[in-house]
């Protein structure tokens, strides 16, 4: 633990007297576990860390953080990868893992009102019996959380056709910095006055602490019907990807995978992958069986059209699951094969696609680390994984020059420094990039009418004025 400030000898004092001891963590072991996100390059104890269990304490948890000036970091399950949820070293780690109840599945709306500490896939599991599910689908979805999805707009496979996080809200129920608790949306798909709901998705805790989420529900499609495409280049397997969009087909995913991720899943999961391909497209379609038929037909020829030599559709509901158990995999996958990586994240035009991957090629080799390519290719969500040895002084450097330079290409091309990830901690340097000084500004204008006095998250998310003057400075404007 480190020096407390007489603020936060106050602060310690009226949260033990609030709080049950379990609650309250303040010794550097028991704190250990959450000292970073699923990003743990970078990591930091807090001061203390605190996990309460009702609305009244997180009220109060605030209110007290406010009243003696002392930062709080909400975390939700840690699996981000922006280092977002990393504690401040001067302030209070918020734990929202006890808030994990489903309140309420209404059938007949198809809506669900939940605690921010469910799990994604919790989730569509307990609306299965009622033929619905819940659409945004992250990788982590076994572990990550709703709370956590809301905080960095979560997407996922089915984003494509379905929409991110902020697609599937209808209404979020937040706690001020202050203590307050305000509600934003409303049970109809639209409300009255300044939608506000938006701006909470992707807010990354910077403006209040997320209590409940009401979510739209879909119902589940009469047939899904999956197929898998593969390449022997990566540049014809995206410009399909940018075909089928052009015609008019939006499936319900449609990912990609380059030889090395296509070769770490295959060898961990074994699920038929062709080891040889280049590129490998997973497709899944969705609707009635008039519906799925006509689009798997259009889509096959499409993809044969642009150079597919292997097109294999899924005879049933296990071969299909074991397509995408592949792509689900392959960041585990890619661990097997290299001491460490570094998951990247970026956003680019679909027609961008091929000349983004062969630039990636050409940065690897510049920089001398292999990376493996694993995106959601229907809507240019890239999530480069640069391979690297931390062990091994000046790697770790070299892997965040080499991020760095992917993420600034993929603004260069016209797309975003992130798609689902965050900025947090990992993309500050790049957000002068992207925006200008005027943009900026507005942003922590927005970010000061919620948290006037820069408690929550601090440091992350919007760069500080000087830290642009001096990017500016160094960037030669």
């Amino acid at each position: 633990m480190g020096q407390p400030t007489p603020n936060f000898v106050d602060l310690i004092s009226a949260l033990q007297a609030m709080l049950p001891v379990a609650s309250l963590l303040v010794d550097d072991e028991n704190q250990r576990p959450f000292e970073c996100d699923g990003l743990a390059v970078y990591q930091q104890l807090p001061l203390v860390t605190v996990i309460p269990e009702t609305l009244l304490q997180v009220q109060e948890i605030l209110r007290l953080c406010c009243l003696h000036k002392v930062p709080l970091v909400p975390r939700g399950a840690g699996t981000g990868l922006c280092a977002g949820a990393m504690p401040h070293a001067h302030g209070v780690l918020l734990v929202m893992t006890k808030f994990d109840k489903i309140l309420h599945i209404n059938e007949r709306t198809a809506e669900a009102t939940v605690q921010p500490g469910v799990r994604n896939l919790a989730l569509s599991e307990a609306s299965e019996p009622y033929g619905l599910y819940y659409a945004p689908d992250p990788s982590s979805q076994i572990a990550c959380t709703i709370g956590g999805n809301v905080a960095e707009n979560s997407g996922g496979v089915h984003c494509l056709k379905y929409g991110l996080t902020v697609n599937n809200l209808l209404q979020v129920s937040m706690v001020t910095i202050e203590g307050e608790l305000v509600t934003f949306g409303g049970d109809g798909l639209d409300a009255a006055g300044m939608d506000l709901l938006s701006l909470v998705a992707g807010s990354e805790g910077l403006l209040g602490v997320v209590v409940e989420i009401k979510v739209k529900l879909l119902p589940r499609a009469p047939r899904v019907q999956v197929l898998m495409a593969a390449y022997s280049n990566v540049t014809a397997a995206g410009d399909a990807v940018a075909a089928l969009i052009g015609q008019g087909i939006i499936p319900a995913g449609l990912e990609m995978m380059d030889h090395l991720a296509i070769k770490a899943a295959e060898d961990f999961v074994k699920v038929g992958y062709p080891i040889d391909a280049q590129a490998l497209l997973i497709c899944e379609l969705d609707g009635t069986d008039a519906e799925v038929e006509e689009q798997l037909q259009t889509v096959s020829q499409c993809f044969t059209d642009y150079g597919a030599y292997q097109i294999r559709v899924a005879k049933d509901d296990q071969e299909a699951a074991a397509l995408w158990q592949g792509r689900k995999a392959a960041f585990p996958a890619v661990g097997r094969i290299s001491p460490d990586y570094y998951c990247m994240d970026g956003t680019i035009p679909r027609g961008q696609v091929a000349h983004v991957l062969t630039r990636i090629s050409e940065l690897s080799q510049h920089y001398g680390l292999a990376v493996a390519n694993v995106f959601h290719a229907g809507d240019g969500n890239l999530h480069p994984l640069i391979l690297f040895d931390a062990s091994i002084d000046g790697q770790l450097a070299q892997a965040e020059a080499l991020g760095g330079d992917i993420l600034t290409l993929c603004v260069d091309v016209g797309g975003t420094i992130t798609g689902e990830h965050g900025v947090g901690l990992e993309k500050m340097p790049q957000m002068p990039y992207q925006f200008s000084d005027a943009e900026l500004a507005q942003f922590r204008r927005l970010k000061a009418a919620f948290d006037p006095y820069e408690l929550l998250n601090p440091g992350k998310g919007i760069p500080t004025l000087k830290y642009c003057q001096e990017y500016r400075s160094l960037h030669n404007g």
